[in-house]
């Protein structure tokens, strides 16, 4: 399944589901990342990390490790 770790910059993606378990995954929510979601890739770090988005009117920067765990549809 693809996740917001392999989303192109530019690219406007929807949430399928949030991975993972306990507090990592209650973090993720409470940043509004839900089922249903749309999230659009603003940028990535030269080196990768971190990914910066734009959900719910409002940007991001978030971990590959923690983007890893957000599987898009």
């Amino acid at each position: 399944m693809k996740t917001l770790k392999d989303a192109k910059v530019g690219e406007t993606v929807t949430v399928a589901a949030v991975a993972g378990s306990g507090p990592l995954k209650r973090r993720i929510m409470d940043m509004g990342v839900t089922k249903g979601t749309e999230i659009y890739v603003r940028k990535v770090a030269p080196l990768g990390d971190p990914v910066q988005v734009t959900l719910r009117g409002y940007e991001l920067s978030i971990r590959k490790a923690d983007a890893e765990l957000i599987c898009l549809e």
